[in-house]
């Protein structure tokens, strides 16, 4: 692994001492994102899992300490790891679409999205303490990570229409004639079209294969003629990127878990740095009592930690709107900025009630006001409502923020108490980087090996793994900015990256990779076992031993049962989303919308 570099990272929780407990692959997570926030972390005591366990604690710095407990789910519902929590939640059902099979992600996905859920919790109700609020305690659950990481396909599962493509088998990465794997991106269909004419495919495979390639991200498979992996076989790698490269797309060989672990350059996955402007931010005061102690700014009423606060989002996709959705249900009053006419992603089939039920699952709840940002006049418009916002996101391409004078510095001209956050796609730490989207970046830093078990071929998630775990990492680093903020009195910036998100889901391969040991998990990891009428996933400490029943014949109930009488755990897995409202393991969890769109439940409790 390359010498690690040095991030300079303000902390906001300086001063305060964290006492880990509960499950290790969650709280290896929220550790390692506590350490880089200024915390200390105490030794864990061997508490572990135990039910008896006290919980986690975070304390010190002047606030009254906050209790946390990460659990993978509600007791008596049978989910007790990574493995059991995926097949439940349907992620194994939406991994497995490009396959036709559920399969289980090989990386620990649920685990990686709750330790972050957990960490923003632990902040907002820091937060809430230092705006006057009162202490409470923080309630994390896998389960529920796990529904929020599937809402968008469980809200369109849940729509009144079918998808805009047919989900069926299929997808990326494509294969050279010199046997290099490789991802393809554009989201232009003209550069589609060249890229693959200038490859000599056939004109109706190209045709055909536009519409599965662009709905990939909604649909988490890519049903496009074979003729197209035809083609790509038939050309050195060489050739191909020629192609990309004088038709505009963009291509990406799969890189390997050992070549990611040999580049790394050790730096963080988000980074705050204070934008110091020539007095205090109005309503912000120096602390009266050393940088350690908690102001408290606010009368502290309100329920949620975030109640008054505004954020102004100017998000496409995943990444971006999700955090502020994330800042909207911690209480923040969130303002979406779309383009004249509204955003077209709000008619994105499948629709509830005419809107986007994909869309409804990210945006549900936000004021929105339309702004060209190409127009001065409107720029202004912009800065106006950065002025009175407390909170400015967004995910433009890199360097647009700056070209249009709204960056971190531009915006603290008039407002020196914002927190302007990017949730970008490589945080310019990769020099040959490719288009900064979830698959790219999967590609680039070895996700496609991580998320598939040794003697599989290497192939990115289809689901969009990245925009997500992208989303929580940049809600994660806003509220970081924000104790910050009300800690310093100054604004402060916030950046956070795809890439920062792959890093934390392959870290344990990375860290294998760099021991000189084979980073990928082994053979079979994680595969569902079929049954006469589904499918069930043992937990993953009893994987082996149940692989070696035959079950196939068995109804599900039968097969558990049998399991069972071994003492082994397991689950069944979901296949359809739709059974999610109903499902025991879920009971009351799965609400609808004013739209009629299905809705998860909040990711934390607060007490």
């Amino acid at each position: 692994m390359a010498s690690p570099v040095t991030t300079r990272t303000e902390q906001p929780l300086a001063s305060l001492t964290f006492t880990p407990s509960g499950p290790p692959q969650i709280m290896d997570v929220v550790t390692s994102q506590l350490r880089l926030l200024g915390a200390d972390i105490a030794d864990r005591d061997g508490q572990g899992e135990q039910p008896a366990a006290p919980p986690a604690r975070i304390a010190g710095g002047g606030f009254e300490p906050v209790d946390v407990r990460a659990t993978w789910s509600a007791p008596g519902s049978g989910l007790t790891d990574e493995a059991t929590v995926q097949a439940a939640t349907g992620v194994m059902a939406v991994h497995g679409r490009r396959d036709g099979t559920p399969r289980g992600l090989a990386a620990d996905y649920a685990a990686t999205a709750t330790g972050l859920l957990t960490v923003q919790g632990l902040l907002a109700a820091l937060l809430g303490q230092a705006r006057g609020g009162p202490g409470c305690a923080v309630s994390t659950r896998a389960d529920h990570a796990g529904l929020l990481t599937v809402s968008q396909y469980l809200a369109a599962a849940g729509a009144e229409e079918a998808e805009a493509s047919e989900p069926a088998p299929g997808g990326p990465p494509f294969t050279a004639a010199d046997g290099t794997l490789f991802e393809l991106e554009t989201l232009d269909p003209g550069v589609w079209a060249r890229f693959w004419r200038a490859l000599d495919a056939p004109a109706e495979a190209v045709r055909a294969g536009w519409r599965p390639f662009q709905f990939r991200y909604a649909t988490a498979c890519a049903p496009f003629p074979d003729a197209l992996h035809e083609t790509a076989r038939r050309h050195p790698f060489g050739t191909v990127a020629r192609a990309a490269s004088e038709a505009g797309a963009d291509v990406c060989r799969l890189r390997t878990l050992h070549e990611r672990a040999a580049e790394h350059d050790g730096a963080a996955p988000l980074c705050l740095s204070l934008l110091r402007p020539a007095a205090p931010a109005s309503g912000l005061t120096a602390p009266a009592t050393g940088p350690g102690r908690p102001r408290r700014t606010g009368p502290g009423t309100a329920r949620l930690p975030l109640a008054g606060l505004t954020v102004l989002e100017a998000g496409r996709r995943i990444q971006a709107p999700l955090a502020a959705h994330l800042l909207g249900l911690l209480g923040a009053d969130v303002v979406r900025v779309e383009p004249p006419g509204g955003d077209p992603l709000r008619g994105m089939p499948p629709t509830c009630a005419g809107v986007s039920a994909r869309w409804l699952a990210l945006n549900r709840g936000k004021q929105a006001v339309e702004i060209n940002i190409k127009d001065p006049g409107d720029r202004d418009r912009l800065r106006e409502r950065a002025a009175a916002a407390d909170v400015f996101l967004h995910n433009w391409a890199p360097g647009t923020a700056a070209r249009l004078g709204l960056d971190a510095d531009d915006l603290a001209a008039v407002n020196p108490a914002l927190v302007h956050a990017y949730t970008g796609g490589w945080a310019d730490r990769i020099g040959d980087a490719p288009m900064g989207t979830d698959f790219m970046v999967q590609a680039r830093s070895g996700v496609g090996e991580a998320v598939r078990p040794d003697g599989e071929v290497p192939a990115p998630s289809l689901m969009t793994l990245l925009d997500v775990l992208g989303g929580l990492l940049g809600a994660q680093a806003v509220l970081a900015g924000l104790l910050l903020r009300q800690r310093r009195g100054h604004g402060v910036r916030v950046d956070s990256s795809l890439l920062g998100a792959a890093d934390l889901l392959t870290g344990p391969a990375l860290r294998r990779a760099a021991r000189g040991d084979n980073p990928r998990r082994p053979a079979g990891f994680r595969r569902p076992l079929p049954t006469a009428d589904g499918w069930v996933a043992p937990a993953d400490a009893c994987a082996a031993r149940a692989a070696s029943l035959d079950l196939a014949s068995l109804p599900t109930g039968d097969a558990l049962a049998r399991l069972r009488d071994r003492g082994l755990a397991a689950t069944p897995v979901t296949t359809d989303l739709n059974d999610l409202h109903h499902d025991r393991r879920f009971p009351g969890s799965i609400s609808r919308d004013a739209y009629g769109a299905p809705a998860v439940p909040d990711p934390w409790s607060f007490a």
